[in-house]
């Protein structure tokens, strides 16, 4: 293919990009508003896993990718790597200690610092 043939590829990339970045700033918003779900699980003590709304998403995520002619492998795969990731995502944060109980290091202070002679450099 010559670059002349290619050139006409031109406007379907720049749309693959535009929808690339608004899929990428979706994306982002959902991780955000799984952090605040997390949050309110670990201030209510709700679990984590509430498998009923998994299975009630994961339905209407499949729906919704073949109302758009999506192939259904690809709709199953995303829905579950979205889920894995969000989920562990909640993990981390409903195990994280509050932010109250995270005492702050002072400045300099590191745990693995190696020692030092008197010019300050890594002995």
């Amino acid at each position: 293919m010559s670059a002349k043939d290619s050139s006409g590829l031109q406007p379907f990339r720049e749309r693959l990009d535009q929808l690339d970045d608004q899929i990428a700033q979706l994306l982002g918003e959902r991780f955000d508003i799984c952090r605040s779900v997390a949050l309110y699980k670990r201030e209510h003590q709700i679990p984590m896993m509430q498998p009923d709304r998994v299975a009630q998403v994961r339905q209407r995520y499949l729906a919704r990718g073949a109302e758009v002619d999506l192939p259904a492998d690809f709709s199953a795969q995303l829905f579950e790597l979205l889920i894995r990731a969000t989920c562990k995502l909640e993990d981390e944060l409903i195990d994280a200690p509050p932010r109250s109980e995270v005492q702050a290091q002072p400045v300099g202070d590191t745990v693995d610092a190696q020692p030092s002679d008197e010019t300050g450099r890594a002995a």
